[in-house]
């Protein structure tokens, strides 16, 4: 019997940092999860705002995602922790800038 998602997925350790991806593509699975499940958006539409990948692609990774459902939703979980960590450790540039904006704003006496 012939694998059909091992022609859409494929996993190279040093890509995609060894996640499920769609094969050709830096498109994980999870991003495909996220898009579809969090943000809504049809298969459809998903390869309509990614034309480079097919709609047996983004099948065949909700369809690797629901075979290996916890090990996909805990890669999640880990980057959004990732996000999170790198978020309160790296001060934001624009936030910085509207702050000392604000300070200098506040300095200035009316005339």
């Amino acid at each position: 019997m012939e694998s059909v998602i091992s022609e859409h997925i494929e996993i190279t350790p040093g890509i995609c940092g060894g996640k499920p991806r769609i094969a050709g593509h830096r498109i994980k699975v999870q991003d495909i999860v996220i898009w579809h499940e969090r943000l809504g958006l049809s298969p459809d539409e998903i390869v309509s705002q990614y034309p480079s990948i097919t709609l047996a692609d983004v099948y065949a990774a909700l369809a690797y995602y629901h075979d290996h459902l916890e090990e996909i939703r805990q890669e999640i979980r880990e980057d959004e922790e990732f996000a999170k960590q790198l978020q309160a450790h790296t001060p934001s540039l624009l936030q910085q800038k509207l702050g000392n904006r604000n300070a200098k704003q506040d300095s200035i006496s009316p005339g």
